[in-house]
């Protein structure tokens, strides 16, 4: 904001205090503004030494609507060496 009204020519010298007291109070500022896209946690990188070694599952569902077949869940795998994926519906 304080760039934006500095690039138009204007200045005062409590410039990035008012745009900081109307960015906290605007409703706009708060649902529009810069969302950070980082973890909370710092990440850990899963390390394998060998293919087929280790594997993260994940069960995805309910699905709505089912499936043709009467499926309503979904089991993938993945390999963390190769990043192999199997995918089954259950």
């Amino acid at each position: 904001m304080k760039m934006k009204i500095k690039r138009l020519g204007y200045y005062w010298p409590s410039m990035i205090d008012d745009c900081i007291y109307v960015a906290r109070r605007c409703h706009q500022c708060q649902v529009h503004g810069v969302v950070i896209h980082q973890p909370p946690n710092v990440l850990h990188p899963t390390i394998a030494s060998w293919p087929f070694k280790s594997w993260g599952t994940d069960i995805v569902g309910p699905i709505d609507p089912r499936s043709s077949k009467d499926h309503r869940f979904i089991l993938a795998a993945t390999d963390y060496f190769s990043k192999w994926a199997e995918v089954v519906p259950l």
